[in-house]
């Protein structure tokens, strides 16, 4: 399902979430859509079906997650994510990342770059990984919109320009 952070069922997501706690994530949520200023809406993703744990879900389910295209020229690629994940010993997770196009001589596609992960458990709980994430991917989409910028940061080569 798709939309605004407001149309997102927190609770129906994450269940046990106090509603002060629920306050605080469309707080952070607010952070982002000020970072965008200019552009349109936050257009968040998430997934009910997710809501829950299996052991038998393959790759990293998301539960939440918001995909921010960045601007890149021609046959490139940047984007900047924050998602609510499940780990594979079934933890919740909050992951940020700035993706760019790869330009290796072994093609890899994308590279996930600037990556933070925070598991939640007894050092952090999900609401505080949630506001630094969003508070994380914040500052990112204030930083240069440039994906060479961000390669040459991770130390990635630069785009071919041939």
């Amino acid at each position: 399902m798709r939309g605004s952070f407001d149309d997102i069922p927190v609770t129906t997501l994450f269940p046990l979430l106090p509603d002060a706690d629920v306050d605080a994530w469309r707080q952070a949520a607010r952070t982002l859509d000020a970072a965008r200023c200019g552009a349109d809406a936050a257009d968040w993703e998430w997934f009910p079906e997710h809501a829950a744990f299996s052991p038998a879900q393959e790759g990293t389910p998301v539960i939440l997650g918001l995909n921010v295209i960045g601007n890149a020229r021609q046959g490139d690629h940047l984007e900047f994510l924050l998602q609510v994940v499940w780990t594979d010993l079934g933890q919740l997770a909050v992951e940020v990342t700035v993706n760019v196009a790869c330009w290796c001589e072994t093609d890899h596609a994308t590279h996930d770059v600037d990556a933070l992960r925070l598991v939640v458990g007894e050092e952090i709980s999900l609401p505080e990984a949630f506001r630094v994430g969003a508070r994380r991917l914040a500052s990112r989409l204030a930083d240069p919109h440039d994906a060479d910028h961000w390669r040459a940061t991770a130390g990635l080569p630069p785009r071919r320009t041939s």
